[in-house]
């Protein structure tokens, strides 16, 4: 009897408090939040089912099946040698996963569904946890792995397929849905989805300050759900009779709804890239909530034989160092199954910790793939030599502190602004009433003088051509601040620098310098540029620049005494002697106006970019790019070189078997002569439109070495435009409004407003199919919708 009675000691303790090393701790190293973007790709390296929270494993299965299986696309799998065989044997593609880090086979149905404890069926814990390599007898490994009928393995795929019928599943049962309720069900969902589709394409805000029913502004969404609602009364009565957790109208539907239309766009894009080599485009940049983020596209080239670059994914990194870009890097790699060993390019701006020659991004791939070849932007690049250019002597340094205290002083508050807008629009008018200028659509338009950075491609020349137009505008706004200003000002002092033949010169000539390298400035930020045309329109400008040196300072001359003419300017005696520049005049140092500013501004400013694009682009000096430059077509392919072609073979074996390297010389000596005795290859101007022609004419497939020779010409990057625009996104749907939003979130939003024209051309149909994949919904939708 004394076993069914409770001690009073024991009654009297049942509401004391356990000490603090008594108090039950939960399991370690058990994950209790999940990221579906965060998921390992490698098998090899992920963590098991078993190590997740309870609460949050379902998610994770949920996040993997969308993924599938890891099978990733490998040109050679790693040979291991077994014993005293001759030769050595490699895994093959089979149903299973493969694991690169591991080089080693799991089962992905066993690693979602197995019962943590329960390893006797053969190779259980082999398939899930620590990989099967055992090549050598891998065919009779795998059929000992999936066992009879009723083996674990087979119970696992009975749980997986139950797992993707949510039909079946016990929600489904006890909530006993209706074909009407289906019929409900989905147009809720087709209204809510069509609502999504058009904020994330316009990259507008969802979610609004107060949601309740009382608010006057309930957010973006759900004001175009009210407002569909009020003009369809079928929509609005399959709101009215859904249930309270069926609206489809929450925060989290709104997020899957954006993580569905990402992941279907992404897949359009994956299946653009097949199994291609590409090349990757980085830049880090912080937005508005102060968050570094890298922004990652890949270059490859299409079936059509056409350049596409593509956003990949926007990734949070908590430092910019090399290693932490790298480790980013690899992780987004792996999440769509993107092996590094197919990067052929790598496309960076100027920074160190991207270009660093021993410790940098580019080297650390390089160390693991030396055929990704690093290409320094050409639009920085370009950048750099203008800077350099704008302090290039004293007389021209002066003259851009001028301009900046021009713009400074004509903008700097909104009445200036406003009569600096007024002035230039009244000229405008005279100018048309005197048929000075035409009118026209998009000519004439309101502007102002923008400030230079080094930082803004081509923001130099804009200022300058900017002040050009608006010279008088410019001068009356001067001319008031001074009169009008209560304090001495250094309104009239900038007049008189304006109204000098220094300033007048040294515009025109700047204007002349940087109209040619911004004319190649927006040439290199086109996305279909490639490498080689991108070396000849340097090689035009250094050209260009030769030929001013040599014979431009007539032009030059008489181009600035027809602006001070016209400006009221006086216009100096070349042969008058002057103090030299830097010099008192107590030296007696003297030189002629005509020495001044042809010897000391105009070559000096002329050999210093001259110098400056020779050192920036010198990729002559490169036997890759140089070879690759033979492909050229110009000119009846004059700068076709079997030799030089024939060793890119060799530099890229990877990509060229034994076989191929072999007979690429017959192929190319074959080519050069067909593509020369055809009309239809006589109008290629560039290596894209060699291999455009290449595809439409079939060629492709009779010249396939050679087309492989082209396609990695195209592949490799030019300039990081892209990459720039993607940040100009990134600002628009991350705002001050919106600076909350999470990195998740962000990054599928960014995807879809990246790639507009395949989002929307997406099928609602495939959305849906994703979006309800993504977890277990409490609605469902008729049998015969999708």
């Amino acid at each position: 009897m004394m076993r069914f009675l409770v001690p009073r000691a024991s009654i009297e303790n049942v509401n004391v408090v356990q000490s603090e090393a008594e108090v039950e701790e939960p399991p370690p190293n058990v994950v209790n939040e999940f990221n579906s973007n965060e998921i390992v790709r490698d098998p090899g390296l992920r963590k098991q089912i078993h190590e997740y929270s309870p609460d949050i494993q379902d998610q994770v299965r949920r996040a993997y099946i969308l993924k599938g299986p890891t099978q990733p696309i490998l040109e050679k799998f790693p040979r291991t040698q077994f014993a005293r065989e001759p030769r050595t044997r490699a895994f093959c593609n089979t149903w299973i996963e493969y694991s690169e880090f591991k080089d080693a086979a799991y089962c992905f149905h066993c690693f979602l569904f197995k019962k943590p404890g329960r390893s006797e069926q053969f190779g259980f814990e082999v398939f899930t946890k620590s990989g099967y390599k055992d090549w050598k007898h891998a065919s009779k490994g795998l059929q000992g792995h999936v066992g009879g009928h009723g083996s674990m393995h087979n119970s696992c795929m009975k749980d997986y397929d139950d797992y993707n019928n949510q039909r079946q599943s016990i929600g489904a049962k006890f909530l006993r849905a209706t074909r009407e309720s289906e019929e409900l069900y989905k147009i809720r969902l087709t209204c809510s989805l069509d609502c999504s589709r058009y904020l994330i394409a316009q990259g507008m805000a969802f979610r609004g300050h107060d949601e309740s029913v009382t608010s006057l502004n309930k957010g973006n969404f759900r004001e175009m759900v009210d407002w569909v609602k009020s003009n369809d009364e079928k929509v609005r009565d399959a709101y009215d009779r859904g249930s309270n957790d069926c609206k489809m109208i929450c925060g989290d539907i709104q997020k899957d709804f954006a993580t569905s239309c990402a992941a279907e766009v992404m897949k359009v894009i994956m299946g653009e890239l097949g199994d291609r080599q590409f090349s990757v485009l980085i830049d880090e940049s912080r937005d508005i909530s102060v968050k570094e983020q890298m922004a990652v596209m890949f270059r490859f080239v299409n079936d059509k034989g056409e350049v596409v670059e593509r956003f990949l994914a926007l990734q949070k990194v908590e430092s910019t160092t090399s290693e932490a870009l790298k480790n980013a890097l690899y992780s987004i790699l792996d999440r769509h199954t993107l092996s590094i060993s197919r990067i052929r390019g790598q496309g960076y701006d100027g920074a160190s910790n991207m270009r660093g020659e021993f410790n940098g991004l580019q080297r650390k791939i390089l160390d693991e793939n030396p055929y990704a070849l690093y290409v320094h932007c050409y639009a920085h690049r370009l950048q750099l030599v203008v800077v350099s250019v704008t302090s290039s002597c004293s007389s021209i340094y002066d003259f851009f502190e001028y301009i900046s205290l021009i713009v400074t002083t004509t903008t700097a508050s909104c009445k200036r602004m406003d009569a600096l807008k007024q002035a230039h629009h009244d000229e405008i008018v005279c100018q048309l009433a005197t048929g000075e200028i035409s009118s026209g659509r998009g000519l004439n338009q309101e502007s102002t003088l923008p400030r230079p950075g080094d930082t803004r491609w081509g923001s130099h020349f804009m200022t300058l051509i900017r002040l050009d137009q608006m010279w008088a505008p410019a001068l009356a706004v001067l001319s008031t601040v001074d009169e009008l200003g209560r304090l001495p000002s250094q309104a009239a002092g900038l007049i008189e620098k304006m109204e000098c033949f220094k300033f007048a010169f040294i515009l025109k000539l700047m204007l002349k310098l940087l109209g040619i390298t911004n004319e190649l400035s927006k040439i290199l930020q086109r996305k279909d540029l490639n490498i080689v045309l991108a070396m000849d329109l340097v090689d035009d400008v250094k050209a260009r620049l030769a030929t001013l040196r040599e014979s431009g300072w007539d032009d030059l001359f008489d181009n600035v005494q027809k602006f001070c003419i016209a400006k009221g300017i006086p216009v100096l005696d070349m042969n008058q002697e002057i103090p030299v520049r830097g010099r008192s005049r107590l030296e007696g140092k003297t030189v002629t106006n005509l020495h001044h500013y042809r010897a000391e501004i105009f070559y000096v400013a002329i050999d210093k970019i001259c110098v400056e694009m020779d050192h920036r682009f010198s990729e002559r000096s490169n036997i890759v790019l140089s070879s690759f430059s033979c492909l050229d077509p110009k000119n009846s392919f004059s700068k076709f070189d079997v030799d030089k072609l024939a060793r890119l073979a060799d530099i890229y074996h990877e990509d060229f078997s034994n076989n191929d390297r072999g007979t690429i010389r017959e192929q190319l000596e074959t080519y050069i002569v067909h593509v020369r005795r055809h009309v239809s290859f006589s109008t290629c101007e560039d290596v894209q439109s060699l291999a455009l022609k290449m595809v439409q004419t079939d060629k492709r497939f009779v010249f396939p070495l050679v087309y492989k020779l082209i396609e990695l010409a195209l592949i490799l990057p030019v300039s990081t435009a892209s990459v720039e625009r993607a940040f100009s996104a990134m600002s628009i749907i991350k705002n001050k409004l919106r600076n909350k939003i999470n990195d998740e979130w962000f990054n599928d939003l960014m995807i879809c407003y990246t790639e507009r024209e395949i989002f929307k051309s997406l099928d609602d149909i495939d959305i849906i199919r994703s979006f309800t994949a993504k977890k277990s919904r409490k609605g469902h939708l008729p049998p015969n919708f999708m």
